[in-house]
């Protein structure tokens, strides 16, 4: 590393930003976000022992670097994956598959329907489409474990007359052998994994809780260990559905982070978009204030923004820019209020300054 690349890194702020890496041409090979520039920016070239392949690859072609102070991690988050989008580091989809994004497809056929998995949702008529998820291999240990555990595992699918070899094994009732019993519980088991995937039921899961309880009492643990990682797969699935539904709903989202002592950061968003953000200089102003600012704030950018967001479809770089709102969210640092479109009518607005003197409170008034 060059004397000029170690002071620089060593002349990072310890502040939230986006670091841009750069090779001997000065094209940025990979684009990364951190809570502290700094330390994140120095633990690619200390203590990297624990480094992927594709890493110390990446660490050998860096010869500059430069960044973009952001005033919040959300921001700079989201940031990053704005970036990404629009240059497309070479290091960027070498580290994340662009085609690890994978569909769950429930496809109408005979003699009964099939879960298929792909990196495109299926076009059959009638198929019932989930996804997109962002990890394949998450997708097959999931669905590879219900088969098992349901034992609808078929190795012989469109057999009517003979039954297959995962039959003797335990893992198909025999729908390969035409059995119309067999065929009406598989049946239900895919109405169950419907009703899972759509949050709907969680028999599935609750079924496979007790199952792993039961291994773990006979002192099976490698069963139940299988189980454990079957559910884990299942979670993942289920957690990215949901913020699939919660960012397709194009929620108003108002959003106080904080910055320092002194200030917060004001976030207006409208399902997986950014539409307005602002410093407050929370220090200075009274509850009432913030309050009057916020709501103002509000209602002016939620009444004039567009609905384009609620028309587009759930691309690639949706999910991931809804999976960065979505956890922040979900997490225990994350002060918002979703304001429900009723609450920006001129009627209604004591709800709305209500809803939100209650988040000024939170996140601003208790710290």
């Amino acid at each position: 590393m060059s004397a000029d690349l170690t002071d620089k890194i060593a002349a990072l702020p310890l502040t939230p930003g986006v670091y841009l890496m750069k090779d001997s041409l000065g094209h940025i090979i990979y684009v990364g976000k951190a809570k502290q520039l700094r330390k994140r920016v120095q633990s690619y070239f200390y203590n990297n022992k624990g480094h992927s392949p594709k890493v110390k690859q990446l660490v050998k072609h860096i010869r500059d670097l430069d960044y973009r102070l952001t005033d919040t991690e959300l921001e700079a988050f989201m940031l990053e994956c704005q970036l990404i989008k629009e240059i497309k580091p070479m290091y960027n989809r070498k580290m994340k598959n662009p085609l690890a994004y994978s569909y769950i497809s429930i496809v109408s056929a005979a003699p009964y329907r099939q879960i298929e998995i792909g990196y495109e949702p299926s076009s059959a008529a009638g198929s019932l489409v989930y996804g997109p998820y962002t990890s394949r291999s998450t997708v097959e240990r999931a669905v590879l474990g219900i088969k098992e555990s349901q034992r609808i595992l078929c190795g012989s699918p469109h057999s009517r007359s003979s039954r297959c070899l995962n039959y003797s094994l335990g893992l198909c009732m025999g729908m390969c052998g035409g059995s119309a019993e067999a065929i009406a519980y598989y049946e239900a088991v895919i109405d169950q994994l419907i009703c899972l995937l759509e949050g709907k039921d969680n028999g599935i899961v609750a079924g496979l809780e007790a199952r792993m309880e039961e291994a773990a009492l006979r002192f099976d643990f490698e069963a139940a260990a299988k189980t454990r990682d079957t559910l884990g797969a299942i979670r993942s699935l289920l957690q990215k559905e949901q913020v699939i539904e919660f960012t397709g709903a194009n929620k108003n989202i108002i959003v106080l982070e904080p910055v320092d002592g002194h200030s917060h950061k004001l976030i207006l968003i409208k399902g997986s978009v950014i539409l307005h953000r602002t410093l407050l200089a929370t220090e200075t102003l009274h509850e009432g204030q913030l309050t009057g600012t916020i709501a103002a704030a509000a209602r002016e950018v939620f009444h004039s923004s567009s609905q384009a967001a609620a028309t587009e479809e759930m691309s690639r770089h949706k999910i991931d820019e809804a999976q960065i709102i979505y956890s922040y969210l979900k997490s225990s640092s994350g002060h918002y209020l979703l304001v429900p479109p009723e609450w920006l009518a001129e009627e209604s607005g004591a709800e709305l300054e209500e809803g939100i003197a209650g988040l000024v409170q939170s996140a601003v008034i208790e710290l």
